[in-house]
């Protein structure tokens, strides 16, 4: 919901002002250029302007909840509102809100926040809010009985008065949060088209790191419709990045994958983790990238245990980050949705084969180098070396 004739998106950032000012200046920066990219990659009018600790984006009313949407999901923004945009000459202020409330409020209860940034001017919040009210109260009186409720409203009158402009909405869109994506160094997202890799890529890209996807190629124990599900959720997190390369390094690692079927009972999954993380390691020296991400979490599979990730992760000496390695599986399964990756996911590739009858819950790490092949390290080297750029 926006106030007639709401022409400007009021965007918000939270984590971007806890740096220091040629920080905060820089991410700022980062995060209009963002704003900019994802406003033009879905065709929506919108210019972008500026401002220290509000962006606004400049559009028309037809185009304002379109605006708000794309905003919002803008790594780095924490919410947003289409706002109308009036003086800061409170009769002009008073006025808009009632001209909203008319249209806008047609029963339960309100309130009107308002907050001034100028202290110079001759009025303060509080003034805005009380009359405001009234005004408010006024408008609508004619029509049903209004009920003030500073605690829990049904409508928020809000109101923004800046230097030079004052902002009046009606909502508050939630974003993402997080920093701007490019804010970071990128890191290696090995993505296998399941549930919980897009969504470890998703929060790494939230917090600013842009991420070099990575599919491992598993031959006969994946297949097309493996690989397809991976590329797909790539594509679906490239629309959140248009101004990044998504483009996705296929490592072959259908060789291995039958060797370690065929050569290993007992720890076979563990080694194949290690396996993935030495390409990774291999292809993040290729692509200038500083550190792995993986949809790992504590104790999701057998291969996640707490002993088991550490022996796997002593495969690299780069920082292996698992953003989800304390979420609940419903919690993964219900951000994959709100990000729209949890569709493809969910098809059914087949790759289970590879996982053998006994699984390993306490492994050490002395006992898997005895058991797998002694060149595994290097076949992942190798592999990653051969890995070629294929588009999502």
């Amino acid at each position: 919901m926006h106030p007639p004739g709401a022409d400007t998106v009021l965007v918000r950032h939270g984590d971007v002002n806890t740096k220091s000012n040629t920080v905060k200046r820089y991410m700022e920066g980062l995060l209009v250029e963002n704003l900019e990219a994802l406003l033009t990659d879905r065709s929506i009018p919108g210019e972008v302007e500026r401002r220290w600790n509000r962006p606004l984006i400049h559009t028309s009313e037809d185009a304002i909840e379109d605006a708000t949407d794309t905003v919002t999901d803008v790594f780095g923004v924490v919410s947003a509102s289409p706002a109308l945009t009036v003086s800061t000459e409170k009769a002009r202020i008073i006025e808009a809100l009632e001209e909203t409330a008319r249209a806008c409020y047609n029963g339960g209860t309100f309130a009107v926040d308002a907050r001034r940034a100028d202290k110079t001017l001759p009025y303060d919040s509080e003034d805005i809010a009380r009359e405001g009210g009234t005004a408010i109260w006024e408008a609508v009186a004619d029509d049903f009985e209004p009920e003030v409720d500073l605690d829990d409203p049904d409508l928020t009158f809000g109101v923004e008065v800046r230097e030079d402009l004052t902002f009046i909405y009606l909502e508050t869109v939630p974003g993402p949060g997080g920093l701007p994506l490019g804010s970071q160094e990128p890191v290696i997202a090995l993505v296998s088209g399941g549930i919980d890799s897009p969504v470890a890529a998703y929060e790494m890209m939230r917090r600013g790191s842009p991420v070099v996807p990575a599919y491992v190629d598993l031959g006969d124990y994946g297949g097309i419709d493996h690989e397809a599900r991976a590329m797909e959720t790539v594509r679906i997190l490239s629309t959140y990045a248009p101004n990044f390369d998504m483009h996705v390094y296929r490592i072959p690692g259908g060789e291995t994958v039958d060797l370690l079927v065929n050569e290993m009972e007992q720890g076979r999954m563990l080694s194949l983790r290690r396996f993935f993380y030495r390409a990774a390691e291999t292809l993040a020296d290729r692509v200038n990238a500083n550190g792995i991400v993986t949809g790992e979490a504590a104790g999701q599979k057998s291969s996640q245990t707490v002993r088991n990730l550490g022996v796997t992760s002593r495969a690299t000496r780069l920082p292996i980050h698992r953003p989800l390695l304390t979420w609940d599986k419903a919690d993964i399964v219900a951000k994959a949705r709100e990000i729209g990756t949890f569709s493809d996911s969910t098809i059914d590739a087949g790759c289970n084969r590879v996982t053998p009858g006994r699984v390993e819950t306490n492994a050490r790490l002395e006992p898997l180098l005895a058991a797998e092949p002694d060149d595994l390290l290097e076949r992942a080297a190798t592999a990653a070396a051969d890995a070629t750029l294929v588009a999502p």
